[in-house]
């Protein structure tokens, strides 16, 4: 099939959200088997939405002392980044496109700008429930002002990696997790700030909720209008 055809029969991404919890073994191996056949022009694009079981994962960069307690299952990601915490109530994104082409803001084969946009994702989709999501300089992710602590803390986690110009892995944004797990790990490397979600900032949104406002602002950020 030529990639002509495919775009003509196929959608130009498959938006997919995964009922129940999925264990991170299958998910690394659904994606390597969707970035491969993106890779081959056999399948499109896709953002895949799932949860996890209590899972601690660990990212290129990520050392021994990061892992505090293992309390959970730990399993190297392959992504980049450090020690990161999956779990029910938080929705991970894992965002898969051939970044050979332009996605909106996003010009061709260039990771600094897509990392950039997936953090603009989250920042858009925090803002549907006023919530101000911020960048920091140094420090990756997503961090909003945080009353219960002081301060501020981090409500959502990017991890990526590229694989022959096709991405995978994606986005953690905590909806409604049980923040103590959190406690197992150094989240990202950053010892002097928290972890918040949703819920503990008193916005008792659902995760279709959710759901419908990361897809929302999707074509905010990647679209091609």
């Amino acid at each position: 099939m030529t990639d002509d055809n495919l775009t003509q029969t196929l959608p130009l991404l498959d938006w997919r959200v995964e009922d129940g919890l999925t264990d991170y073994p299958a998910a690394l191996a659904a994606m390597e088997a969707r970035i491969a056949a993106i890779r081959a022009g056999t399948a499109t694009e896709q953002v895949w939405l799932v949860e996890h079981p209590p899972t601690y994962t660990a990212g290129t960069s990520a050392t021994p002392e990061g892992l505090v307690d293992a309390r959970f299952p730990t399993f190297k990601a392959g992504r980049g980044g450090e020690w990161t915490y999956h779990g029910p109530g938080q929705r991970t994104g894992y965002v898969m496109l051939d970044l050979t082409r332009p996605h909106g803001r996003v010009p061709a084969r260039d990771i600094r700008a897509f990392v950039q946009a997936l953090e603009e994702w989250m920042i858009r989709t925090l803002a549907r429930f006023n919530v101000r999501g911020e960048r920091r300089e140094g420090r990756i992710g997503i961090w909003v002002a945080d009353p219960k602590r002081g301060g501020e803390s981090k409500i959502g986690a990017i991890g990526v990696r590229v694989t022959r110009w096709v991405s995978w892995h994606g986005i953690g944004l905590n909806v409604e997790p049980d923040l103590s797990h959190f406690g197992g790990i150094v989240p990202c490397g950053i010892r002097e700030h928290g972890v918040t979600s949703l819920w503990d900032l008193g916005v008792t949104a659902t995760m279709d909720e959710v759901d419908a406002a990361l897809k929302g602002c999707w074509d905010e950020v990647f679209g091609e209008g």
